[in-house]
């Protein structure tokens, strides 16, 4: 047991802190994958439900590649892809030379398209639960279209998709364990070194798998401080909403 306490410390033989920098890259990486794929999922869900036809084909064909590509795969097409674009695009104006994306960057687009595709049929079927007469009703006090969006809609479409959400949080905590097939010292990436190193896999992988089991915790429980919080909010009835 002192063997395995000093692997897992922070001492100079131990792999703590590394293993703490990778848990560092992982929260860091899921937190900054979130907006970008709420922000995207919500303009396809907007798409999808457009007067457009060239819209809702467009936002229906975006989620049909990325709901149904590997995870894996798309991090792949994402960061040698892109690798591959911007060195093309160097060579445009004669830069000649060997062009990489950064692995952080490269793991957030890729990690934010999957988020999206999915976070969209979330914020659809959240639309589709909104009754058509809160639309009426704020056009009929002379609310514009986007007025009408940011007062009354929204703040019912967050409250309505926030479990669906909620779990496509923690589905993507567990996608970030991709990215150290790229070379980014996340949680997976940090502990697989230590296993091979120290040749004590079970050891390592075993820390792995309760970090990653805390932060299921430690998200479930915010995640439900929220949620009561919004179904506190969501007793206000719908008149007063649209009064405001």
């Amino acid at each position: 047991m002192e063997k395995y306490a000093v692997l897992i410390g922070f001492g100079p033989d131990g792999w703590g802190l590394s293993i703490a920098w990778g848990l560092l890259t992982t929260v860091l990486l899921a937190l900054a994958t979130l907006p970008i794929g709420l922000l995207l999922g919500f303009l396809v869900a907007l798409g999808k439900q457009s007067a457009e036809p060239s819209l809702r084909l467009a936002s229906n064909i975006y989620t049909t590649i990325f709901r149904g590509l590997p995870e894996l795969l798309t991090l792949f097409l994402v960061y040698f892809g892109g690798s591959l674009a911007v060195q093309k695009v160097f060579a445009l104006i004669g830069f000649q030379g060997s062009v990489e994306v950064n692995a952080f960057a490269a793991g957030m687009i890729a990690l934010g398209f999957v988020f999206s595709s999915y976070s969209s049929e979330v914020f659809l079927s959240a639309f589709r639960a909104i009754p058509k007469g809160q639309y009426e009703g704020a056009f009929a006090i002379g609310l514009t279209n986007f007025q009408t969006m940011r007062k009354i809609i929204f703040p019912q479409l967050i409250k309505i998709a926030l479990p669906g959400l909620a779990n496509l949080w923690m589905v993507l905590l567990k996608d970030t364990s991709l990215v150290s097939v790229i070379s980014l010292t996340d949680i997976l990436r940090q502990t697989s070194v230590a296993a091979r190193v120290t040749k004590e896999p079970f050891l390592f992988y075993g820390v792995a798998c309760l970090i990653y089991l805390a932060l299921a915790i430690i998200s479930s429980y915010f995640i439900a401080r929220i949620e009561k919080w919004a179904e506190g909010s969501r007793k206000q009835p719908a008149a007063s909403v649209v009064r405001q």
